[in-house]
C-alpha cells in the first residue's frame, strides 16, 4: 500500500483557518488528548487554529456550536472528535449531518478502510466517521480516540483540505 502524499509545512501566513470541537462528557481541555493532537498536527500544516471549544454529548449543544462555525467567514473548517461511534451518548453524526449541504462518503469509507488494515481490524465497522459540507466550509467527524485522529488528519484531512476548500469555493473566481 503506498503511503499518503506528505502534508506541506507552511512558515508563511495560514491559508485555512480550522475550528476543533472535542465532544466528550468527562474530557477537559486539560485531558483532552485528541483535540489537542488535532491541533498540533493542523498548525505543524500552517492550518490556523481559529476556535476549540468541548462540549458534551447533547445533539442540542453539538449543533449549536457546529451551526454556528459555519457563519463567519474566517472559519474555514471544522473538525470534530468524539461522539461518533455506537453508544447511546454518541450523538455526534444526527447533530451535524443536518447541517451538511453535501456528504463526502468517501471520507468514511477511506478512513474505516484506513483503520481496518492500519488500526483497529474489524472494530473498524462500529466508526460512524463521516464528513460534509456546508456554507463553503468543510466538517469532518472523527472518533474521539488520539489514534483515530492521528490516522484521519494525517491520511486524509491534511492531504486533501486544501485541494476540498478550492473546489468548494473555485466559483467565486469563475
Amino acid at each position: 500500500m503506498s503511503e499518503a502524499p506528505p502534508v506541506k509545512e507552511g512558515k508563511s501566513a495560514p491559508d485555512i483557518r480550522l475550528a476543533v470541537l472535542t465532544v466528550s462528557d468527562t474530557r477537559t481541555k486539560d485531558t483532552d488528548k485528541s483535540g489537542r493532537r488535532i491541533i498540533e498536527l493542523a498548525r505543524e500544516a500552517g492550518i490556523e487554529i481559529a476556535e476549540y471549544t468541548l462540549c458534551t454529548d447533547d445533539a442540542e449543544a453539538i449543533h449549536s456550536i457546529v451551526a454556528g462555525w459555519l457563519l463567519p467567514p474566517d472559519i474555514d473548517a471544522v473538525v470534530v472528535t468524539g461522539g461518533t461511534g455506537i453508544a447511546l451518548r454518541d450523538v455526534t453524526i444526527e447533530a451535524v449531518r443536518p447541517l451538511f449541504e453535501k456528504e463526502i462518503d468517501g471520507f468514511g469509507e477511506l478512513f474505516r478502510y484506513l483503520s481496518f488494515a492500519e488500526d483497529i481490524g474489524t472494530r473498524a465497522v462500529l466508526s460512524r466517521a463521516a464528513a460534509g459540507t456546508a456554507k463553503e466550509k468543510a466538517i469532518f467527524l472523527l472518533p474521539g480516540s488520539t489514534g483515530a485522529v492521528t490516522l484521519a488528519m494525517r491520511r486524509i484531512i491534511l492531504p486533501e483540505i486544501r485541494h476540498i476548500l478550492h473546489e468548494l469555493t473555485k466559483h467565486r473566481s469563475e
